[in-house]
C-alpha cells in the first residue's frame, strides 16, 4: 500500500513562539543594520576628507593610500581574534567594546597633529572595529531561525552599502562646513549613541531549537579546527578578497578622481560617490532573493557571469572622459558586481553551526579585509605611477580573479551536527 508523505507540523513550542522569533529577528536586524550603516559612515569619513589631510600634510597620494590601508591592515589582523572572542564571550558585550571604542578613536583622529599620529589612530580605529563583523554575524545566528538567516545577512551586507553610500552624502557636507577635524568628532558622539541603544534593545539569543533545529536530532560539537580547514570556508575567503578590492577601491580613490582629474567641488564628489553604493545596497538585496530563490546550491550560475560583466563594465568606465559617464558606468558595475555577494560572503554563514560562526565569518572576512590593505595601496601607487586609469584597470583584474575562483570551487561543506565533512558540490 502506497502513503502520501504528509509534511510534518511544526512543533507546538516553536508556533507558540512564532511571535517571540520575529520579534526577536526584527529588533536584532533594526540594530545590526544600524550599526553596521554607523560603521561604514565611519570608514568611508577618511575617504571624504582626504584630499583635505593631503593637503593639510602634505602627503602623496601613495601616502595618502597607506593612512586607509594602516586601518585596513588593523582591521585585518583582528578578524580572526574578533570571530574567537565572539564565540568565547558572547554576540553583545564585544558589540558594545567594539562600537565604543572605535567612536573614541573617531573623535582622537580629529586631534591628529601629523601623519605618524593619524597612522597610529586609523591602526587602533581599524582593531577596535575589527571586532565586530564577528560578534554581529553571531548575534545574527543567535536570533534568527535558519530560514531568516541568509536574509539576514542580506540585510547587513546591504547595510554596508547604505552606510558607504551615507558617508560622503552626509560627511561632505560637514567637512565643507566644520572642517574635517570637527566632523569626526561629530560622527564619533553618534556612534556613542547607537551604542547605547544596542546594549540597552539587543534581545537575549533563541533557544537552540528555534535557531538550530537539526540540534535537537544530532547534536555534535565541530571543532573550530576543522572550520577553518573547510575548503568552502576557505574558497569563499578567497573570493572574498579579489572581490573586496571592487568596494574598496570605489570607497578610496573615487572622492579624490572626480576632485582632482573631472574638476568637481568636494560635495559634488561626495554626490557622485555615494549613487554607486547606495544601488550596490539594493542590488546587494536583490541579489540575496535570487539566491535563495534559484541559487542557493549553485550560486557560481549567478556569480560568475554578475563579476565578468562587472569587469567588462569597469573596463569601460576608466575609458570614459566626463565625470557623469564615470559615475553611470561605476553605477552599473556596482549594481552588477552587488548580485553576486551572498553568493560570496552568504555561504559559510548557512551551513556553520552557530556556536562557530564568529570563527568561520572571521576567516572568511580576514579574506576580505586583505582587500582592504591592498586596494588603497596598490591603487595609490599605480595612480602616481601611470595615472588613475590602470588605478581602475586593476579593480577589473581582481573582480575576473574572484569570478575565476568561483567557476574553479569544488568543496567541503561542514553538515549542521553531523560528525564530519559531508562532500559536496557547490556550483
Amino acid at each position: 500500500m502506497r502513503h502520501r508523505r504528509i509534511k510534518e507540523d511544526p512543533p507546538v513550542s516553536i508556533r507558540s513562539s512564532a511571535p517571540v522569533v520575529r520579534r526577536t529577528e526584527r529588533t536584532t536586524l533594526a540594530l545590526l543594520v544600524g550599526v553596521f550603516i554607523i560603521d561604514y559612515i565611519d570608514r568611508v569619513m577618511i575617504a571624504v576628507a582626504l584630499p583635505l589631510i593631503g593637503a593639510e600634510f602634505g602627503l602623496s597620494k601613495t601616502m595618502q593610500g597607506l593612512v586607509v590601508s594602516a586601518f585596513a591592515i588593523a582591521y585585518l589582523l583582528g578578524q580572526m581574534p574578533g570571530g574567537l572572542l565572539a564565540d568565547r564571550v558572547g554576540a553583545r558585550p564585544l558589540l558594545v567594546i567594539s562600537l565604543v571604542a572605535w567612536s573614541v578613536f573617531t573623535a582622537a583622529t580629529g586631534f591628529a597633529p601629523g601623519l605618524v599620529v593619524l597612522l597610529v589612530l586609523r591602526a587602533a580605529f581599524g582593531f577596535a572595529q575589527a571586532l565586530f563583523p564577528g560578534a554581529a554575524f553571531k548575534a545574527l545566528a543567535e536570533r534568527t531561525t535558519q530560514e531568516g538567516r541568509s536574509r539576514g545577512a542580506g540585510l547587513l551586507l546591504a547595510s554596508n552599502s547604505v552606510g558607504a553610500g551615507l558617508g560622503p552624502l552626509l560627511v561632505a557636507p560637514l567637512v565643507v562646513a566644520a572642517g574635517w577635524r570637527h566632523t569626526f568628532w561629530i560622527v564619533a558622539v553618534a556612534g556613542l549613541i547607537v551604542g547605547l541603544a544596542l546594549w540597552r534593545l539587543l534581545p537575549a539569543p533563541l533557544p537552540r531549537e528555534l535557531t538550530e533545529p537539526e540540534a535537537r536530532v544530532a547534536p555534535v560539537k565541530v571543532p573550530v579546527s576543522q572550520v577553518l580547514r573547510n575548503r568552502l570556508v576557505i574558497r569563499c575567503a578567497a573570493m572574498f578578497a579579489c572581490f573586496n578590492m571592487l568596494a574598496y577601491g570605489m570607497i578610496t580613490w573615487v572622492p579624490s578622481y572626480l576632485v582632482e582629474t573631472k574638476g568637481l567641488s568636494l560635495v559634488a564628489a561626495g554626490v557622485s560617490a555615494a549613487i554607486p553604493q547606495l544601488v550596490n545596497a539594493a542590488a546587494v538585496l536583490i541579489g540575496g532573493w535570487l539566491m535563495s530563490r534559484y541559487f542557493d546550491r549553485r550560486p557560481r550560475w549567478l556569480v560568475v557571469p554578475a563579476l565578468v560583466a562587472a569587469a567588462g563594465v569597469l573596463v569601460a568606465m576608466l575609458l570614459s572622459d566626463s565625470a557623469t559617464g564615470f559615475t553611470v558606468l561605476q553605477t552599473v558595475a556596482m549594481f552588477i558586481s552587488g548580485l553576486a555577494s551572498i553568493g560570496i560572503v552568504g555561504l559559510p554563514l548557512r551551513v556553520l553551526p552557530r556556536d562557530l560562526v564568529g570563527a568561520g565569518m572571521g576567516l572568511v572576512n580576514t579574506g576580505g579585509q586583505l582587500a582592504g590593505v591592498l586596494a588603497p595601496l596598490v591603487m595609490g601607487w599605480l595612480a602616481d605611477r601611470f595615472g588613475f586609469a590602470a588605478a581602475f584597470g586593476f579593480l577589473a583584474v581582481s573582480t575576473l580573479a574572484a569570478a575565476a575562483i568561483s567557476l574553479t570551487t569544488r568543496s567541503t561543506t561542514l553538515s549542521l551536527g553531523a560528525p564530519a565533512p559531508v562532500r559536496e558540490q557547490v556550483g
